[in-house]
């Protein structure tokens, strides 16, 4: 075995040819290459409990122009090694920079989609229970250095519907449902001040914990509140756009129906 060694040292060192910087027979250029679907461990900055550590799904990209045949993918996975102790929202820019730096590219994107939980009280009882919202940050950093950062989040709701109210002796068919919201921003904002706007304009909010006394508050609430999805984009709409923080949203309801074998949906963006 030492001999073997020793024979494998001695050799000269052997160039190893890189395909990706030869140039593309199309002079094609690509606004966006990179990995997708990477598990990686985040920290988010938590309202009531300083941060909260939770997965997230993460994809990077770089623009990749005609003169290059590929990108080199491992640096990607370099760059989130680097960064594995803070990887936030906070140093999403720097995080994009040094990828467009190191990958010798004009732009470069990163997209991260992530649990993050809540300890939400029921309504009456107080009892306690995690509830999970689906978060994103997406960041995109262009040639001129100009970062563009967009916060997302799915909040679960209940609505009850107005029309079946209106036409029925007894009761209503109410569903549950779900709002994505997506935000551009001037300052920093918490992600929770942003689900709770949302949850405050459905019929009723969704727990992770309800006792009798509870489901009787939340049932009773939806049937006060009748809602169409139309009225539920329209009221987070109206109330995103009386906030100067945000200077671009879009949202979206939907109502996976209980009666009715499609879901209800409704869409808004800013201008």
């Amino acid at each position: 075995m030492s001999t073997q060694k020793s024979i494998i040292s001695s050799l000269p060192p052997v160039e190893i040819a890189d395909v990706q910087t030869r140039p593309s027979p199309r002079t094609i250029d690509i606004d966006k290459v990179g990995v997708k679907n990477i598990s990686y461990p985040i920290v988010v900055l938590d309202k009531f409990n300083g941060t909260q550590h939770t997965v997230a799904r993460i994809n990077m990209y770089v623009n990749l122009p005609h003169r290059h045949k590929g990108t080199h993918m491992s640096r990607f996975i370099e760059i989130l090694s680097e960064c594995r102790r803070d990887i936030s929202i906070k140093n999403i820019e720097s995080i994009l920079e040094v990828t467009r730096k190191r990958l010798h590219a004009q732009s470069a994107h990163i997209e991260m989609t992530f649990p993050y939980f809540i300890d939400k009280p029921a309504p009456v009882t107080k009892s306690r229970g995690l509830m999970e919202y689906i978060c994103s940050f997406k960041g995109s950093l262009d040639a001129n250095g100009q970062i563009d950062l967009i916060v997302g989040i799915t909040v679960p709701i209940t609505t009850l519907c107005p029309c079946s109210k209106e036409i029925s002796s007894v009761g209503a068919h109410n569903q549950r449902g779900e709002v994505r919201v997506q935000v551009r921003f001037k300052k920093f904002f918490w992600i929770e001040d942003l689900i709770r706007l949302v949850e405050e304009s459905a019929s009723c909010e969704v727990y992770a914990l309800l006792k009798r006394q509870d489901e009787r508050f939340v049932t009773e609430k939806a049937y006060a509140n009748p809602m169409f999805v139309e009225d539920v984009v329209r009221e987070i709409a109206h109330k995103l756009g009386k906030d100067n923080n945000f200077t671009w949203y879009a949202v979206e309801s939907e109502n996976f129906e209980s009666i009715h074998n499609h879901s209800a949906y409704a869409y808004i963006q800013s201008h």
